[in-house]
């Protein structure tokens, strides 16, 4: 199991693996069966070492699985185990303390939650770490020793780092990719294929140091985004989403704040430095909630792509900035009056038709 290190580290990567299980155990069965089964098959394909583009055995698959459900049923509910560092035993959430321990054995450490109850940890090999403008430092992992069903590309771990995770990016590529190449659609992902040049798996499998080198300033730039949008939101936001009932309001709301992360900050950027594919990365990956919030934003996009230069994006953005800043103001505002009584009628503020952004332009 990759978990399982062979650099003397064995023993952590378990116990960061075991309160993986953990929470695993208790939000896989959250997921749609879709996107939980094409997870789980990822999955495998990690913990076996197997090359992205490697066909995997459909039965050695479900065997697996069948014994991975087991072990959740043992462990579901279960408390985070403590980890083991250079004769110490760290609390799993101290991950400041955790990452200076481990910065002598070139190891990283990631917890937090992905969702307003849902916990994801990682242990990798420490890749790079890059100091960013507001103060910021970008953790850049290697290879993962340890790591959760759900394995988010990049994320803002405490105030002010970000983690990226090279392997993680790779593949979100390769679900991208692989799910393109059942239909060959028209679309961001086809002009995102067509400008790399990439006919098939072979030449997705060459390029793929390239792509995640040359795609991950896209998620970097979003979680920048992401702590400007704190700054501005302050702590009033992150206590309201812990506090939100029902669940699904926390998609909603998720999808306000990544809109003004994106909007404030990836997006002009990327136009502004002429980064054609990651452009075209950003929009292979928005949809769902996000476009059903701003879908004019897509006009925009197909303006850019027309040779517009990336005046109707930039004013989309500028336009679609002001409106969800305005919108999770709302949000604060219900918060604040209504307090663990709010997430119905946040709901209803976020499904309703004042809160999608209809125009590109004021």
């Amino acid at each position: 199991m990759s978990a399982m290190s062979p650099d003397g580290h064995g023993a952590l990567a378990q116990a960061v693996q075991t309160n993986c299980h953990i929470a695993d155990a208790c939000h896989a069965a959250d997921l749609p069966l879709c996107v939980y089964l094409l997870q789980m098959r990822e999955l495998f394909r990690w913990e076996q070492g197997l090359a992205l583009t490697e066909d995997v055995d459909r039965r050695a698959v479900g065997q697996w699985l069948a014994r991975r459900e087991a072990l959740w049923t043992e462990l579901e509910n279960r408390p985070v185990v403590p980890l083991p560092i250079s004769g110490r035993l760290f609390d799993a959430y101290d991950v400041e303390a955790i990452n200076v321990a481990l910065a002598p054995l070139g190891l990283v450490y990631g917890a937090g939650l992905a969702a307003s109850d849902r916990p994801v940890y990682v242990l990798a090999a420490l890749h790079d770490l890059q100091p960013r403008d507001g103060g910021l430092l970008l953790q850049v992992c290697g290879r993962e020793h340890a790591r959760c069903l759900f394995a988010p590309a990049a994320a803002l771990v405490g105030d002010r780092t970000i983690m990226l995770r090279r392997e993680s990016l790779a593949r979100l590529l390769w679900e991208r990719f692989e799910a393109y190449n059942l239909r060959r659609a028209d679309g961001p992902m086809k002009a995102l294929v067509d400008a790399y040049g990439m006919q098939g798996k072979a030449d997705f499998a060459a390029l793929l140091p390239h792509l995640v080198d040359d795609l991950s300033e896209a998620l970097v730039l979003h979680e920048v985004g992401e702590h400007r949008a704190g700054e501005v939101l302050g702590p009033p936001w992150s206590a309201m989403r812990l506090a939100l009932e029902p669940r699904r309001v926390d998609l909603r709301v998720r999808a306000v704040r990544d809109h003004l992360a994106d909007l404030e900050v990836t997006l002009p950027a990327l136009i502004e430095r002429g980064h054609v594919s990651a452009v075209h990365f950003w929009f292979a990956n928005y949809n769902g909630v996000r476009e059903q919030l701003f879908p004019a934003l897509v006009s925009a996009y197909a303006a850019w792509r027309a040779g517009d230069g990336g005046r109707a994006l930039l004013k989309a953005s500028g336009r679609g900035a002001r409106h969800f800043r305005a919108l999770a103001a709302q949000v604060l505002d219900l918060h604040q009056h209504l307090g663990p009584l709010a997430g119905p009628a946040i709901e209803q503020l976020l499904s309703s038709a004042a809160a999608v952004c209809t125009s590109a332009e004021d």
